[in-house]
């Protein structure tokens, strides 16, 4: 089975065979008619050139056949050998009825020689020079008049030895023409192997990636796996490096960090990168990757001291959509490394990067929020226990000392009117836990707020509050106010606005508070002011991760969920101001 490689060049060979044998045909036709012309004084008979002219036609309908099959791309094992042998017979046709030993056409016996040397072995040449000669030696020595038969002889003694040696050159060229033509043949073939290599590496490189980075989402393994792959990969198309550089730079803020490297010495790695010079700047600004030649020159790579042994550097940008993440660098201390395979593959290994990069922030962001949600549910846990010990609780243990009480004096059955008194206290008592429990049950879930909205849940709040604390709350609100808001974030509000009041019973002792809703352009404003002790804001936002309670962390991202932004204003002996605002959102 030929090879396509292998079969174009054969393609390639008839068709210079094939415009050849036109050629050979036009001298045939030429050199007849001028040997014609000078063997007759007069005017030429056409029936002497009878056989050239019928074998020319022959061989123009042969050739005309060749060139169609070979248009249509169509290449039968057997062609070269039929072709030769038709080529052989035309050939001594031509010589035989041309003159036979003294034929003018004779040089042209050439041709097949030719042809043989260019397709078969040499020895095939030497073949068909021995046929064409025997062949037209005796067919000539036949016809051959007898007077001039041994000058015929002489004569084309001459020109077989001429042949014999045409045959052996053009034998001898033609077999190192063809190993010529096979060994860069097979030269071509290994460098397509080396390349279909190379691209076997690629996609195995790049199968391994996704085989370690689908496996992991943690964020420092993913970075870790992209150098660890390009390294290897750079390995694997032939450019090993010992001292090879390598380090990843992501965004921080307004600058790129080092958040992960191999082989960079701990002096380079808390270096710090703007990426807005140099080749950090092109590979962002392009989105392709760059490299740089001597990066120990660059404006900022040039600050990390292990560059400056390095002769050559590719920067690869860690892009996706049109957010930047940063780059990923790599260095070594040999020119001319990397090749353009390299950079598709390096490309590749940071485009798998990014999508697990992405995948492992979101773990990552999930994680957190999941931390923080267990935080929340522990801390409303830990208010309602607080809340249950300080209101309920205490309450049933003063119910049942007084009830305990009351069985005694019934037992000493003096003094029933104390008796009376005493029940009527725990009645009272009772009345009041009750609603205490009820005011709990309330804020945990105000069913108000999701049939009539924000205001009336507010103003019930304040209602049941009123029946178990002293505190005075003046709510002044805007009418349809809450027609803006979601219920989503009447929710939220109103979460954010029972923890302030809270804080302003428990904490500053507060006399009167003030909740204030209003609309200020297209945003909703709440206050939450009371007459307390106040506190210093900023001490106590320093100090407060170490304390039990969560309430300021919650209210700020209670803020965040309705995308608004929630301040504190506070100072010893002024109370406290807690400012809520939040744009509008229509149901």
């Amino acid at each position: 089975m030929l090879t396509l490689q292998s079969a174009k060049e054969r393609l390639q060979v008839d068709w210079l065979i094939s415009n050849l044998r036109w050629l050979l045909l036009v001298s045939v036709a030429f050199v007849s008619f001028i040997h014609a012309r000078i063997n007759t004084n007069g005017p030429i008979d056409p029936t002497s050139l009878l056989p050239q002219i019928t074998l020319l036609a022959v061989a123009t309908v042969y050739n005309v056949a060749v060139v169609l099959l070979l248009a249509c791309s169509t290449l039968p094992s057997i062609l070269p050998t039929v072709t030769l042998a038709i080529d052989t017979l035309l050939t001594i046709g031509f010589v035989i009825f041309s003159g036979g030993l003294v034929s003018p056409l004779l040089y042209f016996t050439l041709f097949p020689i030719l042809t043989a040397a260019l397709r078969f072995p040499w020895i095939v040449s030497l073949l068909v020079y021995a046929i064409t000669t025997i062949v037209c030696g005796l067919v000539g020595y036949i016809i051959a008049p007898s007077e001039t038969v041994n000058q015929d002889l002489l004569t084309f003694a001459t020109g077989s030895l001429i042949l014999l040696l045409a045959a052996l050159v053009s034998g001898y060229a033609g077999d190192r023409v063809k190993k010529a033509l096979a060994r860069a043949r097979r030269l071509q073939e290994e460098a397509e192997l080396r390349r279909l290599k190379a691209a076997q590496e690629h996609s195995r490189v790049i199968f391994e990636l996704a085989s370690t980075l689908s496996a992991t989402l943690n964020y420092n393994k993913v970075l870790k796996a992209v150098l660890e792959v390009g390294e290897e990969g750079i390995r694997e198309l032939g450019r090993p490096s010992p001292a090879h550089v390598s380090m990843v730079l992501l965004f921080s803020h307004s600058d790129m960090r080092i958040v992960a490297c191999r082989h960079l010495p701990p002096r380079d790695q808390n270096n710090t990168f703007h990426g807005k010079e140099g080749v950090l700047a092109q590979a962002l600004t392009t989105a392709e990757p760059v490299i740089v030649n001597d990066p120990g020159e660059d404006p900022e790579l040039g600050q990390l001291i292990v560059m400056h042994s390095c002769r050559q550097a590719i920067v690869v940008p860690l892009r996706a959509g049109f957010e930047s993440f940063g780059v990923v660098v790599f260095g070594s201390p040999q020119p001319n490394v990397y090749t353009p395979d390299h950079q598709d593959l390096l490309m590749a290994i940071c485009n798998q990067a990014i999508v697990a990069l992405q995948n492992a922030q979101l773990y990552q962001s999930l994680m957190e929020e999941k931390e923080r949600i267990v935080d929340v549910e522990e801390d409303a846990r830990k208010k309602l226990a607080r809340d249950l010990h300080d209101g309920p609780t205490q309450s049933i243990a003063a119910i049942a000392m007084r009830v305990n009480y009351t069985r005694m004096l019934l037992e000493r059955e003096k003094n029933v009117q104390q008796t009376i008194e005493e029940l009527m206290r725990i009645e009272e008592l009772a009345r009041r836990t009750t609603k205490e429990i009820r005011h709990m049950l309330f804020t945990l879930r105000p069913l108000i707020l999701e049939t009539q909205g924000l205001r009336a849940a507010l103003e019930q709040y304040i209602t049941k509050l009123a029946e178990t604390d002293p505190l005075s709350v003046h709510l002044e609100s805007e009418p349809d106010l809450e027609k803006a808001l979601d219920q989503n974030a009447q929710g939220v509000i109103f979460y954010i606005i029972e923890e302030a009041i809270g804080n302003a019973r428990k904490h500053a002792q507060a006399k009167n508070v003030w909740v204030r809703l209003r609309r200020q352009q297209n945003m909703f404003v709440a206050e939450v002011e009371d007459d307390g002790e106040g506190f210093d804001v900023d001490a106590v936002q320093t100090s407060y991760d170490e304390r039990g309670s969560l309430g300021m962390i919650n209210m700020h991202e209670r803020a965040e969920l309705v995308s608004g932004k929630l301040s504190i204003a506070s100072a010893p002996g002024e109370g406290t101001r807690i400012t809520l605002v939040a744009p509008l959102q229509r149901r």
